[in-house]
């Protein structure tokens, strides 16, 4: 029976940048602390297993640096730790690693393969953006020895055609969705920049009451929709306040066993909580492939089914933590879900990643542990958390308590979940559109644009009026016709679609 019976966090905004300590480091700090959490004596031995949330730096080029890395980065905490594990693991990128993990080796441990497993991840980005900023060097390179097991899916998630017309990173994409979501709920521009107001601000209240957030000013609706200079646009309709905060240092790691190991090490049981359900499931990889931007398939299918396997329904959950690194993640995920948006018991535990921190590839390692922390002083209520990865892509599910479960841990197979999501259709999708068009979605970038910020790039997913045919474009780039876009309801609004000289779609709206 796996069980989770360790937890530590480590949220540090003081440290110096100066001192260059590596993330690194600042992994092992938070894995000392998971450790340390399980009150055994023994932990160190039995644990056979190390596997480290991929690092941002060696994800994307946005967050590259100079200071060199570690060749096999989970041996390198392994070995700040003093444990001998074996083996040792890193992840393919995204979001829903940390539950992924979890949910993998809970099946592992539960077939009898390994003994105990550290889970861990961080980041240091609040360090090196500040050496960066002051031109000092640092030496983060190490040659621990071997070669880490890469688990996950190693597919980039933006095809080479979005990547074209500058749609690849999260701040492009989930700003997409946002601007969908609002068209199909039917509201105007002002109604719904209020009702996300509404949404992140509790969020940001329960980071002001959370110790190991970095943002704790407690934000209210007005102050995260007030564009100025201290919260200006990032990608409409999103103010800087409104996105995951990612420039943090913050590390969070877990220890995942056997209740028969846990015994053996004398760990005392208020300290077990148990991962009853769970399940991992994508959509469409591509967004250009979603039948919609405002709905996922694989979140309303995979909740459901960790549901299924704790055994409970969404009413007898206690707490969740929903994965919040824009609030168009948090709107999909509670409408696939059933969950209402002003829901009592709360959306999130930590406050979310635009005020707790959005810490990489690794901030549901921080609600597990919060998780994990809310159930041991809460004994038999239950809680779900949810992880996603990429664009609302990849999607990860545990239900945890402190209750034991009633009978064997059996995982359902994943692939029948995934082999039933491949299977539905995709819209009809033209990389060569012409003609007369609609918008379907659409976001203005901001950036600072002939030495001033404001708007640089518009991007449009549209259909063809004779075809029906889906297509992705960008927008003339004269400021007038961004403001326009931006400051218009554009959703449904009609123009003209073709090829540009330079080989991208051109879309220019009437």
């Amino acid at each position: 029976m796996p069980v989770l019976v360790g937890c530590g966090e480590v949220t540090d905004t003081t440290t110096p940048a100066s001192d260059a300590r590596s993330p690194y480091d600042l992994i092992a700090r938070a894995g000392r602390r998971a450790l340390a959490d399980t009150g055994a004596a023994g932990i160190d031995g039995a644990i056979d297993t190390v596997a480290m949330v991929r690092l941002f730096a060696d994800t994307s080029h946005r967050f590259a640096h100079g200071f060199g890395a570690s060749t096999n980065p989970p041996r390198s905490v392994a070995n700040r730790l003093g444990l001998g594990a074996c083996r040792h693991v890193t992840t393919w990128p995204g979001g829903n690693m940390p539950q992924f993990l979890v949910n993998r080796f809970a099946e592992e441990l539960a077939q009898g393969d390994g003994r105990a497993v550290l889970i861990c991840g961080g980041e240091a980005l609040r360090t090196q953006a500040g050496l960066q900023r002051a031109g000092q060097a640092a030496d983060w390179a190490e040659e621990p020895g071997g070669e880490p097991e890469a688990i996950g899916d190693p597919r980039r998630g933006w095809s080479e055609h979005e990547e074209r017309h500058g749609l690849r990173a999260a701040i492009a994409m989930y700003p997409l969705f946002e601007n969908a979501l609002r068209g199909a709920r039917g509201r105007t521009i002002e109604q719904h920049q209020q009702a996300i107001g509404t949404l992140l601000g509790r969020f940001a209240a329960v980071a002001a009451a959370n110790p190991l957030a970095v943002r704790r000013d407690g934000c209210t609706a007005d102050q995260l929709t007030a564009v100025n200079e201290h919260n200006r646009w990032i990608a409409w309709p999103y103010p800087r306040l409104m996105n995951a905060h990612a420039y943090i240092d913050q590390a969070a790691a877990l220890v995942l066993t056997t209740v028969g190991t846990a015994r053996e090490l004398g760990i005392a049981p208020w300290r077990w909580v148990f991962l009853h359900g769970c399940a991992d499931a994508h959509d469409a990889w591509y967004v250009s492939q979603r039948q919609d931007f405002h709905s996922s398939p694989a979140i309303r299918a995979a909740s459901r089914q960790a549901l299924a396997m704790a055994g409970r329904t969404l009413d007898q959950i206690d707490a969740f933590d929903v994965y919040s690194c824009f609030a168009s993640a948090v709107e999909v995920a509670c409408a696939e879900i059933g969950l209402a948006e002003d829901d009592p018991r709360g959306l999130t535990l930590t406050g979310g990643l635009p005020f707790f921190g959005g810490p990489g590839n690794n901030y549901v390692t921080h609600s597990i542990a919060h998780m994990m922390r809310r159930l041991r002083a809460r004994p038999g209520a239950f809680g779900l958390v949810t992880a996603n990865g990429n664009y609302l892509t990849k999607h990860s599910f545990g239900v945890y308590s402190t209750k034991p479960p009633a009978g064997p841990w059996r995982r359902e197979d994943p692939s029948g979940l995934q082999a039933q999501l491949d299977a539905r259709p995709h819209p009809p999708f033209t990389e060569a559109p012409q003609g007369d068009a609609t918008i379907e979605t659409c976001t203005v970038l901001h950036g600072p644009n002939r030495g001033h910020w404001g708007p640089e790039t518009g991007i449009v997913f549209g259909r063809l009026c004779a075809t029906g045919e889906r297509f992705l474009a960008n927008t003339p780039d004269d400021t007038a016709t961004l403001w326009d876009l931006q400051a218009h309801e554009s959703v449904g609004r009609s123009g003209t679609v073709g090829r540009s000289a330079d080989g991208r779609n051109l879309f220019t709206p009437h």
